[in-house]
């Protein structure tokens, strides 16, 4: 009797015209397009402007690619260099082949640079990208499924992924370890916007709580996998990238709790470089000469009020002396009607 198993598509590629059309490349693309626009939902949450996500992403996404390519290359380079390879088929990455601790890695410093030319910090961006980069890991794990890889080992659980013979792997029925990751990409970005929502988690440590809580679905997950891997001592290289990642995310976690408790109150200043500035000095007004003047400067607060009291005491002292004349007038009325 057959079982019941989860069907592999028979190509990761189509071809519209001299166009291939990849499923990988597509899952990737959905995936960076998710992070983007809920990350923009979260940043203009926090106070700051409408695409300024986007425009540091233009940043990031870029050395992320190239930083997760570079990572699994060096860790698998056996199937690049040596003999029987080919070292042209380490830029094809269209075929797979992503390592997310280069793409996290290498991408945070095309953001660092993307941030400091719009004057904001990097945690607080960070912040209000991280469960928008578990959603994007997600769905790029499904590029995994269009290529037939990422799978653990032989099951015959009614999940099981079915895998067609191929190059280095053999038809059967295997863990869908790229369902699991994607399920547990799922469950991270929840858990970081109920956290943030929860505690008010700011400088960066909302984005440690991804990479802390990643860490653990990837350990277990790396642990099914059957795929060809470097060890050591006894253990895949990535289950320890895994353990090493995670202590460093829970301590910055903790340190910067300390350090640093509370959430950003401004993170994004109205004019770049401009934070901390009053906004009544930043609106100046031109000046017959062409120079720039506050509006404090232009229109002094005391004029007004000084003013005022001098003018009533004017009329006060002409209607006393008024006043003072008027008797006399009177007075000398009846002296001129005796004469």
């Amino acid at each position: 009797m057959d079982i019941a198993y989860i069907p592999s598509p028979s190509t990761g590629v189509i071809h519209l015209g001299p166009i291939p059309l990849r499923g990988y490349a597509f899952c990737i693309i959905i995936g960076v397009f998710v992070a983007v626009w809920l990350g923009n939902k979260r940043w203009i949450a926090r106070g700051g402007k409408p695409g300024t996500v986007a425009d540091i992403a233009v940043w990031a996404v870029p050395f992320g690619l190239v930083g997760g390519r570079l990572y699994h290359v060096i860790t698998d380079y056996q199937l690049y260099f040596g003999e029987g390879r080919n070292w042209v088929d380490a830029f094809k990455i269209w075929e797979g082949g992503l390592g997310i601790w280069g793409a996290i890695a290498l991408g945070a410093v095309g953001a660092w640079i993307g941030c400091r030319l719009r004057g904001i910090p990097l945690p607080a961006w960070a912040d209000a990208l991280a469960p928008g980069i578990a959603l994007a890991q997600a769905c790029g794990r499904w590029g995994n499924w269009f290529n037939q890889e990422l799978y653990g080992r032989a099951t015959d659980l009614p999940w099981a992924v079915e895998i067609s013979a191929g190059p280095n792997r053999d038809a059967g029925t295997y863990h869908p370890t790229f369902l699991y990751e994607s399920l547990w990409c799922v469950g991270v970005a929840f858990l970081v916007i109920w956290a943030d929502r929860r505690f008010k988690l700011g400088h960066g440590r909302a984005f440690a709580l991804y990479v802390a809580a990643y860490c653990v679905g990837r350990g277990w997950i790396e642990y099914m996998r059957v795929d060809e891997a470097h060890h050591i001592l006894g253990v895949r290289l990535n289950v320890w990238t895994s353990i090493v990642v995670f202590v460093l995310a829970v301590v910055y976690f903790v340190l910067s709790a300390r350090l640093r408790p509370g959430r950003e109150e401004v993170v994004e200043p109205d004019v770049p470089g401009g934070e901390g500035k009053d906004k009544t000095e930043d609106k100046a007004e031109d000046t017959t000469d062409g120079t720039a003047e506050s509006r404090s400067d232009a229109a002094p607060k005391d004029s007004l009020p000084t003013r005022a009291p001098r003018a009533d005491a004017a009329v006060r002292e002409g209607a006393v002396k008024a006043d003072l004349r008027k008797p006399a007038v009177d007075a000398e009325a009846p002296e001129a009607d005796k004469a």
